[in-house]
């Protein structure tokens, strides 16, 4: 049975969340579909070992006390096979979904970039040892060693730390001069200023990036280039990730423009393509605040307050600030570019080795000659490491978007003619 919604949500991160909270006292019917059991995205990410800001846990109250949103978790955009219209499938079912209006909220993923050992069993993304921590995987005593870029290293390294693991290394890829020049701006956001000197750790080290992970089996050390000296740790864990990669998949497949690697908006938050926004770090990453910010604007556009929302403009500009300070300071060395050796995989899902790709003119070359991108994670992983080695830009993206069951697909064909 199809479902209909004056406004659809996609993501229930601190974008999405936001969106329908501001568009809420409209009245508007408004349905927030999102992949996660609990609503908080990411960045916010729920479980047994995880501790929700005060902010996080308020807005999920909120989202919950409000008789005209309905919130789906679990649940997963699969194709887009009529206008203004989503097959979605959750755990039990699969149904369409009809809207009016539609805010993308689809959040980021980490850039992860191939080196020798990336695939041995312990080592993770920044992010996803995080995240892993937070769903409960035990880490205490153990020896990690957590590599890439920007601030997410910090509080992966908290996190680490507060489930009892021994942080031995932090590093860094940017030099001194660009965290330092990064870290004397932060005054201009006390709140960040005041994140920062909490996440501090003695063990962070600029211009450090790792070379190689150690071990046959399983993970056993790591090699890090650390300000020009090759030096080897032993570590039990190593968590690398290069930053973020705006997830824009399902706003291309909808036939929303992208500009570098983020979805193109204005200033409502609006898209390119009549009637849908989009809001959050599929725009481009900026931390939290940037993203409730713009999921309110995008949630009082998307019903008429356009004056509201317009209120909204300072607010956002002074923390896009922010997100250019950020993203200036912690843009990647080309050196990362050399990490992977010939034999080292690309591809993991498909056994693809660098050798096999390096030399081939775009994306879809790699893909006939060497089925990269072609496995389970259809290039999720490898696709944003080869846009960020050789300047490909990956395709857009075709149903199904992600598995499905054969009866979900039925239900299009149930669909009565309009």
């Amino acid at each position: 049975m199809n479902e209909y919604a004056d406004l659809l949500i996609i993501g229930a991160g601190p974008a999405g969340m936001s969106a329908a909270l501001a568009a809420a006292p409209s009245g508007a019917r408004i349905v927030v579909l999102d992949d996660n059991p609990l609503s908080g995205g990411q960045i916010w990410r729920d479980g047994p070992q995880a501790s929700l800001p005060k902010q996080a846990r308020q807005l999920r109250e909120r989202l919950h006390a409000c008789a005209n949103i309905r919130h789906h978790p679990g649940t997963r955009v699969i194709a887009c096979p009529g206008h203004k219209q989503l097959l979605v499938e959750d755990a039990d079912r699969g149904w369409l979904i009809d809207y009016d209006k539609l805010i993308l909220c689809t959040g980021a993923r980490e850039l992860l970039l191939p080196f020798p050992g990336w695939t041995l069993p312990g080592v993770t993304g920044a992010g996803g040892l995080q995240a892993l921590i937070k769903g409960g995987l035990p880490v205490q005593g153990e020896r990690v060693v957590i590599a890439g870029s920007g601030p997410l290293l910090l509080a992966s390294a908290a996190t680490a730390k507060h489930n009892g693991a021994q942080v031995v290394r932090i590093a860094e890829q940017a030099s001194l001069a660009a965290v330092a020049g990064f870290a004397l701006q932060l005054p201009r956001w006390p709140g960040k200023l005041v994140q920062s000197l909490y996440l501090f750790d003695r063990q962070y080290r600029t211009d450090t990036h790792v070379v190689a992970a150690l071990g046959s089996d399983r993970l056993e050390g790591v090699r890090l280039s650390q300000q020009g000296t090759i030096v080897e740790l032993d570590c039990d864990r190593l968590a690398c990730g290069f930053g973020l990669i705006p997830n824009v998949q399902l706003g291309q497949a909808l036939g929303c423009e992208v500009t570098g690697s983020a979805l193109a908006v204005d200033a409502w938050q609006a898209t390119s393509l009549a009637d849908h926004y989009a809001a959050g770090e599929c725009t481009g990453f900026g931390g939290s605040e940037l993203a409730l910010v713009e999921g309110e604007i995008a949630g009082l556009a998307a019903v008429g307050e356009t004056s509201a929302a317009e209120q909204l403009w300072p607010r956002r500009a002074r923390w896009q600030g922010f997100a250019r300070a950020l993203n200036g300071a912690f843009r990647l060395d080309p050196k990362l570019k050399a990490l992977a050796q010939a034999d080292t995989l690309v591809c993991r899902c498909e056994d693809v080795p660098y050798a096999a790709i390096a030399g081939h003119r775009d994306w879809r070359e790699a893909k006939l000659a060497s089925r990269c991108g072609m496995g389970a994670c259809q290039g999720r992983v490898c696709g944003g490491a080869l846009q960020y080695l050789f300047d490909w830009q990956p395709s857009p993206p075709r149903p199904p978007f992600s598995p499905a069951r054969i009866e979900t697909f039925l239900c299009v064909d149930e669909t009565p003619p309009a």
